[in-house]
């Protein structure tokens, strides 16, 4: 993400609306004026990483990956649940995708509000004790209502698991250093999912899809209690203010800003949506998981059926794919953004930009493959630029808000990506391969494969129009407020 500066009309600077209303932080035995609050927002801000922060990142990563095992699990053991429950790609689209988001997105915002306002920790670990008691009863499931109503309960859960986290390590960790945070915290959806593949392909393979999800969901109920244990509630915002050497005389003509602000949950939604950089990030990062969350959901089913795959060899060669992939995308994005950004804050949209544009002639030649070697060959870069946008997104919008409004922010960010890509992806998908069977095509999954390729055209645009509108921030921000040695 680059050193935090206050200066936010830097124009290689992240822009940052908060820099106005802090007032009172000012140069030593100055009085409060205008002249003294440009003075000290010209100053750049350096602050170390606090204590307890690596401890907590892991812990909030342990919990993502188990996360995303738990999302994963569902798609590697489609194929065996699928057949002893005898449900179509349509239900099984439905169960991954709108059933599970549905829930998931729509409860991810109140708790969202209620983590800006009380302890995050104990919410996190709340969370992450209640989906996986819902992932035992999917593991008990009889019929395909059971199971639907046990993976809405999931996405209950998992609601309060990633946005009050989001918040957690921005207070931790300061904001040169938070591209990297997200970076490694991110690595839990690819860890979860290698993992999910590795672990659940594995175990159907010798007992039962059943006995998968049992287990699953008793190491997750362990590790919510240990977060109850380890990680400690981090002060708001205390890492994006600029240090005051002494308390300064108070101008009285200038109002006094409170210690700590309450924002409205309406409020702060209504920033978000009438704000273009805020909701052009949130919908290029939705169009990108409309293809990446589809393809996660049927990956396995399409290597098994149609590429001629089996359960044993999903457990090693995809669950090695899958977890180099993602994983080596979203922590280099994280690695690339902080390093790029503060040359231009276009690299959060170009990036993600150039890494589809690359991955979308090679997502064609891995659908087409023979055989599924080959297959697995043309998918491994794919699986890793696909996710060059997550990072990036993540670190623009905490940046661009309030301390006190991070984890409603990111769950509004969440809630748009995963309503469209989580819940839109795997259901579209579905749908479409139980069409092309409908219509007697021998290869109907294949054929759903292909009908992705749009998206990717409509994901680097969407990333293009959020790079132009940074570009034009920039602009302004230099014309209105030149820097120093133009003058």
């Amino acid at each position: 993400m680059g050193t935090w500066q206050l200066d936010a009309l830097c124009p290689r600077a992240i822009l940052n609306d908060r820099t106005e209303s802090r007032r009172s932080t000012v140069m030593a035995g100055e009085p409060i004026t205008s002249a003294s609050v440009a003075s000290v927002q010209a100053q750049q801000v350096k602050h170390e990483v606090r204590k307890g922060a690596w401890l907590a990142l892991i812990m909030l990563c342990l919990v993502y990956v188990l996360n995303f095992l738990d999302r994963q699990l569902l798609s590697i053991l489609s194929k065996p649940i699928q057949d002893e429950l005898h449900l179509t790609d349509g239900q099984l689209g439905l169960l991954g995708g709108l059933y599970f988001a549905a829930f998931y997105c729509t409860i991810s915002l109140p708790i969202a509000w209620l983590a800006d306002r009380h302890n995050r920790v104990r919410i996190v670990g709340a969370a992450c004790t209640l989906w996986s008691a819902a992932t035992i009863a999917c593991g008990l499931a009889r019929t395909y209502p059971e199971l639907a109503v046990a993976r809405m309960s999931v996405g209950v859960g998992e609601a309060g698991g990633v946005p009050p986290s989001y918040s957690i390590i921005a207070d931790y960790f300061p904001a040169d250093k938070r591209g990297m945070a997200y970076g490694i915290y991110n690595l839990g959806p690819p860890i979860g999912q290698a993992l999910g593949v590795a672990f659940g392909a594995s175990v159907a393979a010798t007992y039962s899809w059943r006995d998968a999800f049992i287990v699953l969901g008793v190491v997750g109920v362990a590790a919510g209690i240990a977060v109850f244990l380890f990680v400690r509630e981090p002060k708001r915002g205390a890492l994006d203010k600029a240090p005051v050497a002494a308390p300064p005389p108070i101008d009285p003509a200038l109002p006094i800003p409170p210690a700590t602000k309450r924002v409205g949950f309406w409020k702060t939604f209504g920033m978000f949506l009438s704000r273009p950089i805020l909701l052009l990030v949130a919908l290029a990062a939705a169009a990108t998981q409309f293809i990446t969350y589809a393809v996660l959901n049927f990956t396995t089913l399409f290597l098994m059926r149609e590429k001629g795959m089996t359960l044993e060899e999903v457990a090693v060669w995809y669950a090695i794919l899958i977890g180099l992939g993602i994983g080596a995308g979203v922590f280099l994005s994280g690695w690339l953004v902080d390093r790029l950004a503060p040359k231009s804050q276009r690299a959060y949209a170009l990036l993600p930009a150039v890494a589809l544009t690359v991955a979308a002639p090679l997502f064609v030649a891995f659908v087409w493959a023979p055989d599924w070697p080959t297959a697995l060959l043309f998918l491994a870069l794919p699986t890793a630029l696909n996710y060059f946008f997550l990072s990036p997104a993540v670190a623009l919008v905490q940046a661009k808000v309030e301390p006190e409004q991070r984890t409603l922010a990111g769950a509004i960010l969440l809630l748009i990506m995963n309503m469209v890509g989580l819940g839109f992806g795997p259901t579209y998908l579905g749908a479409m391969s139980d069409m092309f069977s409908s219509q007697g095509h021998q290869n109907p999954l294949q054929l759903a494969f292909y009908t992705l390729t749009p998206f990717y055209l409509l994901a680097i645009v969407m990333h293009l129009f959020l790079a132009r509108a940074l570009g034009r921030e920039e602009k302004a921000a230099l014309a209105t407020h030149p820097a120093p040695n133009q003058g």
